[in-house]
């Protein structure tokens, strides 16, 4: 059987709180071992990690791949072209496509495109209500059935606490958790940044914390009264951490996420980038961020998830009221949150567990996230010292819409393996690959 051996990296696995020296093989698709010292065998393809971070693939919870009905924004195939990219090996897609995502078609549509043209693994999240209209369920138990791994109504607020907590006692008895966009619309019917000084300033409408805090608060007591999984989608204000904290003491079952944006920017990014930096939730206060940060270090923010929202130059070239909310963030995930790490605000294990073995947990996919043998041959090899440009034009993702434009990182993904398969190599990892040639006993991959 041949295998592919990856060589001498520093494997950091939270998922087994392994980190060490060594190599990762795997045969078929499959890890068979993580950290032991293995000899080439003839049939076997080499990669050389040392001086690299080998880690699980990463798993993004909340991504947006347009598919089907806006495909001029992004497809299933350069979007997972693009989460390859960054590292990621598993993205769950958010159901607000046209049509959406609300019954076992549109369900089947994805999986079957992901399976043929995918490069790599796409698990469906289905809608809560139909046509993410709020009023009527979905069918949770056939919808489950079929492979919805959650059910969201993404940037679609359940604003009727009646069908909210009917929806959390069907998302029980199915077994998955339902990803909560938290949103007051009363608060928010106008407002397209953070309400603050800056928006004041700048004469735009201002949405508030409270907006999301409110809303955070009545579904964790809805959570607490049906006795059901609640994920907290793109955790933005120091309100927000605070109830997820609270609620987890409680015995909740809530989890969170926070996105790479909300835990590197404030909202001065729209003093620079106006329209490029319009997101939903909207980027807050220096304090907001701080305290996003802390919840993700102490683990009250169990995962990092990108909300991947590619958007074509039309949507966003426009006044700051009519353009669309949203950033194309799968390339520049990692690269922006190795600052944290480089400063010593986060530690690399954590960042990684939050990527790996964090959202694994949340999705009960005991084979995704980790190196255990058995488990899915999903691996990353990162260069945390190399330095790049962000390059928007660069992009595999349709959507160019970045406030990271030209903004230079430390820290790149330079290798993605998926099912035992390398689907992305950085230029100089294949510069490097053609040196190396012949080396071997068969040709390395690097």
């Amino acid at each position: 059987m041949a295998s592919l051996i990856i060589r001498g990296g520093r494997i950091i696995d939270p998922g087994q709180n392994m980190d060490r020296i060594g190599d990762v093989v795997i045969t078929d698709g499959k890890i068979v071992s993580a950290g032991l010292n293995h000899d080439f065998g003839g049939d076997s393809d080499v990669i050389d990690a040392r001086g690299m971070i080998v880690c699980p693939g990463f798993i993004d919870l909340h991504a947006h791949l347009r598919d089907p009905g806006y495909e001029n924004k992004e497809t299933i195939v350069t979007g997972t072209r693009a989460a390859a990219r960054g590292g990621f090996t598993t993205v769950c897609c958010m159901p607000n496509t046209n049509p959406p995502i609300d019954d076992e078609l549109q369900l089947d549509y994805v999986k079957t495109v992901a399976l043929k043209e995918g490069l790599v693994r796409v698990l469906p999240i289905a809608c809560v209500t139909k046509g993410e209209k709020g009023e009527v369920l979905t069918d949770f138990a056939r919808l489950a059935h079929a492979g919805a791994v959650a059910f969201s109504d993404d940037g679609r607020p359940v604003m009727k606490s009646s069908i909210m907590r009917a929806a959390l006692e069907a998302a029980r008895w199915a077994g998955v958790p339902v990803i909560d966009h938290c949103e007051d619309l009363s608060l928010t019917e106008k407002g397209y940044m953070n309400e603050g000084e800056i928006s004041h300033r700048l004469h735009i409408g201002g949405a508030p914390a409270a907006a999301e805090d409110i809303m955070v608060a009545r579904d964790l007591s809805l959570a607490e009264l049906t006795g059901s999984h609640i994920h907290i989608a793109h955790v933005s204000t120091e309100g927000s951490v605070d109830l997820v904290r609270r609620a987890k003491a409680r015995g909740v079952k809530v989890t969170a996420e926070a996105t790479p944006h909300h835990l590197t920017m404030t909202e001065e990014k729209v003093l620079t980038f106006g329209t490029t930096a319009k997101v939903n939730p909207p980027l807050r206060t220096r304090s907001d961020v701080q305290a996003v940060v802390r919840g993700l270090r102490e683990g009250v923010i169990d995962a990092v998830a990108t909300d991947h929202a590619p958007h074509t130059k039309e949507d966003k070239t426009t006044d700051f009221a009519h353009a669309a909310f949203g950033i194309s963030g799968f390339e520049t995930a990692l690269g922006s949150l190795m600052g944290l790490v480089h400063s010593g605000t986060l530690g690399l294990g954590r960042l990684i567990a939050a990527m790996t073995c964090g959202p694994a947990r949340i999705l009960r996919k005991p084979d995704l996230g980790n190196l255990k043998p058995g488990s899915n041959g999903d691996v990353v090899l990162i260069d945390i010292d190399r330095e790049w440009v962000v390059d928007v034009s660069k992009f595999a993702s349709k959507g160019k819409n970045s406030p990271l434009e030209g903004t230079r990182l430390k820290g790149k993904v330079m290798v993605t393996v998926f099912g035992g398969k390398v689907v992305y190599q950085d230029d100089i990892i294949i510069a490097r690959g053609k040196e190396a040639a012949g080396v071997a006993n068969k040709p390395s991959l690097i």
